[in-house]
Formats: structure tokens, sequence, C-alpha cells
């Protein structure tokens, strides 16, 4: 995604048209970190308006936000994996996905691009013998070139506990 969109405030992603593949994902930092969302998840990539602190929510819920009259959770995936928290900055984004009857905004370092991936360029979620919990959060490993990608499923990024917390935010 260039730099200008994020300019314009806002990148809408159409689901509903025929003619986005179903081997697109967004590419989005965290850290040194290069991950992948599948774009049919993603409804909006916006900057990161104000949040608003909701008191009680664990520590990766950073609050609510409001956008365009419909309130949505703000999650920063940063602290949901356990990384560092980082002060904010202007290339931080909002990616705002449709999570069962959810709409959830994930907070990110930064968007990249939105990508091709072949399936056959997938390879499954490592297992290690003393994997973490968060393990589960990894659809697959995509290959491109020389790196690796690594491709989130967003439905496991909320996990039922979280669900119970989420609907009980009223969305309008």
């Amino acid at each position: 995604m260039a730099n200008n969109d994020l300019e314009n405030n806002v990148l809408l992603l159409d689901d509903e048209d025929p003619d986005t593949p179903n081997n697109k994902y967004l590419l989005f930092h965290l850290g040194k970190e290069e991950y992948g969302i599948d774009i049919a998840q993603v409804t909006a990539i916006e900057e990161l308006p104000n949040i608003t602190v909701i008191p009680d929510m664990p520590e990766y819920i950073k609050g609510v936000i409001n956008l365009r009259g419909k309130v949505i959770p703000a999650v920063d995936l940063r602290l949901r994996f356990g990384l560092k928290e980082r002060e904010y900055d202007n290339r931080t984004c909002i990616i705002i996905v449709k999570v069962k009857d959810n709409t959830i905004g994930f907070i990110v370092d930064t968007v990249s691009e939105v990508h091709d991936i072949q399936k056959s360029n997938i390879g499954a979620p490592p297992s290690f013998k003393n994997a973490s919990r968060h393990n589960q959060y990894i659809q697959g490993l995509a290959k491109q070139g020389e790196e690796v990608k690594i491709l989130l499923d967003v439905e496991k990024l909320i996990s039922g506990e979280d669900q119970n917390i989420l609907n009980d935010i009223p969305e309008e």
C-alpha cells in the first residue's frame, strides 16, 4: 500500500468484488517480522484514531475507536503476541477486520502491501515440541523469494474469553 493511501486516511476494500482473488494477503509489520492476513477478512485500513480506554480489559485490548459512527474494539497485535510495547507513531495503522459476528481493529506497526501468495508457496505452520499457545494463530508460512511471511488465522487471534468481552461492547 502506498503512503499516499494512508495520507488519505482510509483504504476501503470491497470483499464483495468478484475480481478479488482468494490468494491475496495484506502484509504488515510487527517489529522486524512481516505478517499477512487474508484480504477477504479485511474491510478497511485506517490511520490510528483516538482510542477510548475501557477499564478492566486485557492489556492487549487497548480500548475502542469510533469508526464512522460504529464502536470498534482496538487490539494491539504486538501485545497480543507478547512483544515489547512501542509508542505509536505516524506509520501505526489499524486494520479493520470482520471476525465471526464482530468487527475488530488490529493495531500494527505499519502496513506493507497487498500481496498475491499462491497456495503452493504456503507451508504448514510450525509445530515445535515446546510450542507456545501463540503458535495457534499461525495459519501457515509463505515463501516469497528468500523471505518467509507469517500468515495469521484472524479468527484464532481472538480467544473464547476475548470473544465474550468483545460481545459485551455495543457497536452503535
